[in-house]
């Protein structure tokens, strides 16, 4: 390229301005770009020939000695500004790496060239959607489905939600694929649902374990009984209180609580026993509580507060 005239290789005159020369450097690299031109082997050479002209004329020094001696200023120590065959370009050094003063290659090319662009405008997953729902107690401890309705444009639309078995209050559950469409070509986002759990009427929560108060009569706490107490879900179980129950004694019914993910276990139900008295009783069961107290010499308070 010895004999080329850079200035006629970017199409500018001899007096044009740096910007000038930049302007008219950007449409021809955009035009023999190799990444708009893969197969074209002119191309390519037109493309070098772009870059070393540019290389010269981009350079104020470079072009003022470009100006006086011609081509073969390299050879007077001007510096070398790269041959056909002189190994790869560095397109960052040339275009200046986007700094003060140089060409960003990424807004050269638009940013959507493979290979050489260092910008490129990349397909980007939408933006996630975040809902919340309130779950019914039994459904939480149990898993299953749930249908949950959310805004979509202009309508409303019907989603199914997967409750795993066991969650927990605050938990989220992410349903791919759900959120806000890509502006970029890329995948949509996904819909964050915050969970909450309903309360039950007499059911609690302890971890893995299900809490259960049960309340029994006097005589069934002085003689003993066997009573029939809910389970989350295995309705109705038997079980045996002892006698001479107090209130605030808990008996344990295993493997009737919710799963613990951790290790795979069910918990326990812990039933808490309130014993109960009643608010108004006849004169003859009265009497027959005082025969009571007075055959039962025992005082629970006796030792309870001496230090």
């Amino acid at each position: 390229m010895a004999n080329e005239d850079f200035y006629q290789v970017l199409g500018v005159g001899k007096n044009a301005s740096e910007d000038e020369i930049k302007k008219s450097y950007r449409k021809l690299a955009r035009e023999y770009h190799p990444d708009r031109k893969p197969d074209d082997k002119q191309a390519a050479e037109k493309f070098k020939q772009i870059q070393q002209a540019y290389d010269v004329l981009g350079d104020a020094e470079k072009r003022k000695k470009y100006d006086m001696y011609g081509a073969g200023f390299e050879g007077m120590g001007g510096g070398n500004y790269g041959h056909p065959g002189s190994g790869p370009i560095d397109l960052e050094q040339i275009f200046g790496g986007g700094g003060a003063g140089g060409v960003d290659f990424g807004d050269l090319f638009g940013g959507g060239f493979g290979g050489g662009g260092q910008r490129r405008t990349r397909p980007r997953k939408g933006r996630d959607i975040q809902s919340e729902i309130t779950i019914p107690f039994h459904l939480a401890a149990e898993g299953g489905k749930y249908e949950l309705s959310i805004h979509r444009g202009s309508g409303r639309e019907t989603l199914t939600a997967t409750i795993p078995e066991g969650i927990h209050q605050g938990a989220t559950i992410r349903l791919a694929g759900q959120g806000e469409p890509s502006m970029t070509g890329g995948p949509p986002g996904d819909l964050l649902v915050k969970v909450k759990i309903a309360p039950h009427p007499y059911f609690k929560r302890d971890g893995a374990n299900i809490l259960l108060e049960v309340p029994i009569t006097i005589t069934e706490a002085i003689l003993g009984a066997k009573i029939d107490v809910p389970t989350l879900s295995a309705g109705d179980v038997t079980v045996t209180v002892p006698p001479g129950t107090s209130s605030g004694a808990k008996l344990r019914l295993r493997g009737k609580g919710v799963l613990d993910k951790k290790t795979k276990q069910k918990g326990d139900q812990l039933i808490t026993i309130k014993v109960t008295v009643p608010k108004t009783i006849s004169e003859e069961a009265k009497k027959l509580a005082e025969q009571l107290a007075d055959l039962i010499d025992e005082n629970p308070r006796a030792d309870l507060w001496k230090f």
